[in-house]
């Protein structure tokens, strides 16, 4: 498959999941806000997501992307004649790309994590998902070319 052929997908697969992690991480954090008692107004929540999609989203677009980088492409090879399994491939090469990914930013930061959701189970699994989703877009809009394109 040409390289030309996975920029657009590869770039819409890393926008979905870092959008949605942008977002879960932001209201992670509200939410332990709101146990501690703080009231967190709608407007409030808002306001935040859009500085957090701003603000964390280029550093968590970074990470997602490395990942990515390594783990479509693989996801590719293997695929090669197994049509069957597709959705699940990409589904895992998302999540265990980010998983492994962050790993490695964890070892390698100065502070316990470097992403406050990666701190909980929840938050890491929520974190996963959101790549695991980015992976099965990356698939989806491979689909129609798969079959054209050698």
């Amino acid at each position: 498959m040409r390289i030309s052929l996975l920029f657009r997908p590869f770039l819409a697969a890393v926008l979905l999941a870092t959008v949605l992690g942008s977002l879960l991480q932001t209201h992670l954090n509200l939410a332990v806000l709101q146990a501690h008692g703080i009231a967190v107004p709608v407007t409030v929540r808002l306001h935040t997501s859009g500085l957090d999609l701003l603000g964390f989203g280029p550093t968590l677009a970074a990470l997602v992307a490395t990942a990515f980088l390594v783990a479509l492409p693989l996801a590719l090879w293997l695929l090669r004649g197994r049509d069957a399994l597709g959705w699940p491939l990409f589904a895992l090469a998302g999540a265990l790309s980010l998983l492994a990914a962050l790993a490695v930013a964890n070892a390698l930061a100065p502070m316990p994590t470097l992403i406050a959701a990666n701190r909980t189970l929840a938050g890491t699994l929520g974190l996963m998902a959101c790549a695991s989703a980015g992976g099965l877009l990356f698939y989806a809009l491979l689909r129609p070319t798969r079959g054209r394109v050698a």
